[in-house]
């Protein structure tokens, strides 16, 4: 079994590899395969190359949507999915619908086959608008939850029965009228809406490590934002100042 993931902050990563694990214990195997972030392009290239066995493909989702930086990993590597077996496993906040099915049905136009899908609900990762953000108690409650969903879908993988969350037609429905058709645009493309706030910033550089697009820059004492946000919130969240914003204006 192969892992292929992309983890904003943290919460996918956690979910693939409690999957494999789980599913390692419950097949009483070990894994075949790595885990890799499509971050490690050439990595994560070779690792879907060579998976024989089935491959864990692992994403959050926004507005009901594929983050842009994993269609275009799948669509880069098109030639690769032919004939290659994939689960597909979706984090999200609140709801996404068909938030497997949206890979699914990309990943099935360049020959794979789609065993199944898993929609887990894990604690809030959008920290700038306030109505999205729970308490401490409330995400350990969250993440307990996501925990035992995991192992029973690993159970039913291992016994030949995967979960299909997100696949079916009503699915695809619900995603579609209950985002996807008002939020297109803001996965569409890569976002230009990162704001910095240069007064908060203590230009330590830390989001110009953390940023899986390279799109921050730092110069001089200033750091500059260049068009190719992928939405993930992972320089927001670890920010010290709490100086940068996407979708609200404050970190809180």
């Amino acid at each position: 079994m192969t892992g292929i993931y992309f983890s904003g902050t943290g919460n996918t990563r956690h979910c693939i590899e409690k999957f494999i694990q789980e599913y390692s214990a419950a097949a009483a195997v070990k894994p075949l395969g790595p885990i890799v972030a499509i971050e490690e392009s050439a990595s994560a290239a070779k690792a879907l190359r060579d998976a024989q066995d089935v491959i864990i493909l692992a994403y959050p989702i926004y507005y009901s949507n594929l983050p842009k930086i994993m269609r275009d990993f799948i669509v880069t590597n098109k030639d690769m999915w032919k004939g290659k077996k994939v689960y597909i496993l979706c984090t999200m906040g609140l709801f996404s619908g068909d938030g497997a099915g949206v890979a699914a049905r990309l990943l099935k136009k360049y020959g794979a086959s789609v065993l199944g899908g898993l929609h887990l609900i894990m604690p809030d990762s959008i920290c700038d608008v306030k109505v999205l953000k729970f308490s401490p108690e409330r995400n350990r409650q969250i993440l307990a939850k996501a925990g035992g969903k995991l192992e029973k879908a690993a159970r039913r993988m291992a016994e030949g029965a995967p979960t299909r969350e997100g696949l079916g037609f009503l699915s695809h429905l619900a995603g579609l009228l209950g985002q996807r058709l008002w939020f297109y645009h803001k996965t569409l493309r890569y976002s230009s809406r990162l704001k910095i706030n240069a007064e908060a910033c203590i230009h330590c550089g830390r989001c110009v490590s953390l940023c899986p697009m390279h799109n921050l820059s730092l110069d001089e004492g200033t750091i500059t934002a260049h068009g190719s946000c992928t939405m993930c919130y992972r320089c927001i969240s670890q920010c010290p100042g709490k100086a940068i914003t996407l979708l609200g204006k404050k970190v809180h």
